[in-house]
């Protein structure tokens, strides 16, 4: 009876944090919140916002493929440094300047778009920045996620949801920048993401966080002797080596779907620009599917399990993908698709983050991070060679074999992992229970 006469508000609040633990704490929701709308409008201006202008100035694929080249390069140069600065520093006042200096890039645009004075050097300077950011942002947007959490055995929840977070973004921004590109132009997509950025920096201002990390001077031989000890870490312990392995090969092979993407919409779909953005926004749905499903999962412990499988229905996936020849079809599969690959790198996450020692933490996700953006240019080069070789549907059909046979290779891995899991978990004390 005391029960039912609670308000009902506060059962429905009971019930969140009772499936969504990590939704308890305040710096956890004020994170989530404020970076929903910094994020999707981030991922409008990577994705859309700026390779629309690309074309739009140049009218030239290359140019498009140089612009793309020039934003991927400052990303993996400063991506390892990032791990080494999460790790001494403050990584909410790291996050807190790339939102600055991501919303005076922004700002940057917004004006010279509106005022017609943007060119195409222009453009790749500010790209070459943009690239700068988010080599900067991806080890610290993955760390601080465990911080915000003030029960360890929650970190796995915030994780989850964080990546709910970062695959509603990825819908949501595109699809507004959609609509304002249709409707407005490219110069208010800018402006919405220069408005973004506000209650992403108000936000992480209200967090109260323990200061963990506060020396940044450190000499370059001192960077690079944390980013050797970062690589012995990874290298030495076998479940995180073969964890990231696997994340790499996911971005050598199981991305080959994106790259051949314009092919198999033109060419054998028979289809045009708008078959190409159904095709595009298939991924993202099974993605914030998967993501929901994480994030209400408790523990780690089973998630190397998931990898396997997921690895193998990526595998399936793609093969299913290149023979399909209708439209609705290729679609729902691709949904499948972008769920499974979720799966598989959420849960490599949530297994590293949870176990990792917290003094290594950066830098062991500046690994992850390589290992997933590292491999994908790669990825798209051993794609277009094969498709050029054998055709786009034989090469999706490779890729495939071949992530299956990844699953294979780790699944004999998978007993040394679940005792490394077992092991860790029992000596921090984290509940196992899935």
């Amino acid at each position: 009876m005391a029960n039912q006469s609670r308000p009902l508000g506060d059962r429905i609040i009971n019930i969140i944090y009772h499936y969504l633990p990590a939704m308890r704490w305040q710096n956890f929701r004020l994170f989530f919140g404020g970076q929903l709308l910094s994020m999707s409008g981030t991922f409008m201006t990577q994705q859309l916002t700026i390779p629309w202008l690309v074309y739009d100035l140049t009218h030239s694929a290359w140019m498009l493929g140089v612009a793309g080249f020039v934003q991927f390069l400052p990303t993996l140069i400063v991506i390892p440094f990032s791990g080494v600065l999460s790790d001494r520093w403050s990584r909410r006042d790291l996050l807190m300047f790339v939102q600055i200096v991501g919303i005076a890039v922004s700002l940057a645009l917004t004006i010279l778009t509106f005022t017609n004075l943007i060119t195409f050097p222009i453009l790749l300077v500010l790209s070459v920045l943009n690239g700068m950011i988010k080599g900067l942002d991806m080890p610290v947007r993955h760390t601080i996620v465990t911080e915000t959490v003030g029960d360890r055995a929650d970190s796995s929840n915030a994780i989850a949801l964080n990546s709910v977070m970062l695959s509603s973004s990825l819908v949501l921004g595109p699809a507004v920048g959609g609509i304002l590109v249709a409707t407005l132009g490219v110069k208010y997509c800018f402006l919405y993401d220069t408005i973004s950025y506000i209650p992403a920096i108000l936000t992480l201002q209200a967090m109260r966080l323990p200061v963990i990390h506060s020396n940044i001077r450190t000499s370059l031989g001192e960077t690079f002797q944390k980013l050797r000890e970062g690589f012995v870490y990874v290298s030495q312990t076998q479940p995180i080596r073969a964890i990231l392995l696997m994340i790499a090969l996911k971005g050598l092979v199981g991305m080959a779907h994106i790259a051949l993407m314009p092919v198999f919409a033109a060419e054998i779909l028979n289809g045009n620009a708008t078959t190409m953005a159904h095709l595009s926004t298939s991924a993202p749905i099974g993605s914030f599917f998967a993501c929901l499903y994480l994030s209400v999962r408790r523990g780690i412990v089973g998630l190397e399990r998931l990898i396997v499988f997921a690895q193998v229905a990526i595998g399936i996936s793609l093969i299913s993908f290149s023979l399909s020849r209708q439209v609705w079809l290729s679609i729902v599969i691709l949904v499948f698709t972008g769920g499974f690959t979720i799966l598989q790198i959420t849960s490599s996450n949530m297994i590293i983050q949870t176990l990792v020692t917290e003094d290594k933490r950066g830098r062991v996700m500046s690994f992850y991070a390589l290992a997933m953006v590292g491999m994908m240019p790669f990825g798209n080069l051993f794609a277009g060679t094969l498709a050029n070789s054998f055709g786009a549907t034989n090469a999706l059909i490779i890729c495939g074999i071949l992530s299956i046979l990844g699953a294979v290779w780790f699944s004999a891995q998978l007993p040394s992992v679940s005792r490394w899991i077992d092991r860790e978990t029992k000596s921090l004390q984290i509940p196992a229970s899935p």
